[in-house]
């Protein structure tokens, strides 16, 4: 790129000195924003569209190749600010649609997002352009619907998509679409294997959930009924109280206290009731055995 800078059109020539820019702040200066701010300022002198030459087999002048290395070192620079959500509208806005895809970016992004664990977002994307007559024509199809089978539809499970694609596909011969559909079965069996593991853990923790549940179930019913028993030894223990006889205890004494003078001798009859009662009282509570000795 740097040797015949001068001999390209004019605006190529201008992407192609941003490109150099954006390389250098990406490897020697490690300075992402930068890179991306350099890559979006060539992509927009190239133009949003697809562009000349974007077909197979682009020269290395030509403003499309250009463009491709912009946006595979934009995509390097957003991987590495961990900013890989924004890669694919990123790409997509110089593009428009993923048929128009370079084969070097589809093939990023396929990575980009398999590495990151969110392969579903590149599903729609490699299909249409897979399905494109046009792509079919790239040397790069075949890796490209290798990569895609297995970084998108097999870690998604996604099998029958798999076969119908590799059945209608009349790019690869017989060999690679018996070998794709090899890879596609044996998938498709962990993938059985390891839902039949999930299904048999789950049902382990269940059942050991339930047991647990059960015994703890258990031990408060046991409390419950302790607590039941208690109560209702207590409730027929105090039904058993004379509250009558309490409450006229009570009463005396608020007159005895309250309103009389106890050293007076008209208040001893009610004192000498008041303890009659109380006599009463707690020989109804206390069984003879532990009846504690009472003095006058």
């Amino acid at each position: 790129m740097r040797s015949e800078p001068l001999a390209w059109p004019p605006v190529s020539a201008q992407a192609a000195s941003l490109l150099e820019e954006a390389a250098d702040l990406l490897v020697l200066h490690r300075d992402f924003a930068a890179a991306v701010e350099r890559c979006e300022a060539g992509c927009d002198s190239l133009g949003t569209g697809p562009g000349p030459g974007s077909g197979p087999g682009p020269s290395p002048e030509s403003s499309a190749e250009v463009k491709c290395s912009l946006c595979v070192v934009g995509i390097q620079a957003l991987a590495e600010m961990n900013r890989w959500r924004e890669v694919l509208p990123w790409v997509l806005q110089y593009y428009h649609v993923p048929e128009h895809l370079p084969p070097k970016v589809l093939e990023l992004c396929i990575l980009l997002y398999s590495k990151v664990r969110e392969p579903q977002v590149m599903l729609e994307v490699g299909s249409s352009w897979l399905r494109d007559k046009t792509n079919k024509s790239f040397p790069e199809y075949g890796s490209l619907l290798e990569l895609y089978l297995l970084h998108v539809l097999l870690p998604l499970g996604r099998f029958e998509e798999a076969e119908e694609l590799v059945h209608g596909c009349d790019v690869i011969d017989s060999k690679q679409q018996l070998a794709f559909l090899g890879t596609i079965c044996e998938s498709r069996c962990q993938w059985t294997k390891q839902e039949e593991m999930h299904s048999a853990a789950e049902e382990q923790k269940d059942a050991a959930t339930e047991t647990v549940l059960g015994a703890l179930s258990q031990k408060l019913l046991t409390m419950l009924t302790l607590l039941r028993r208690a109560l209702r030894s207590m409730s027929s223990h105090f039904y058993l109280l004379p509250y009558k006889k309490m409450l006229l205890a009570t009463f005396l004494l608020y007159l005895v206290v309250v309103r009389l003078d106890p050293a007076s001798p008209t208040a001893l009859p009610f004192i000498y009731k008041l303890v009659q009662l109380f006599r009463q009282a707690w020989a109804a509570v206390f069984s003879p055995i532990h009846r504690p000795p009472i003095q006058d």
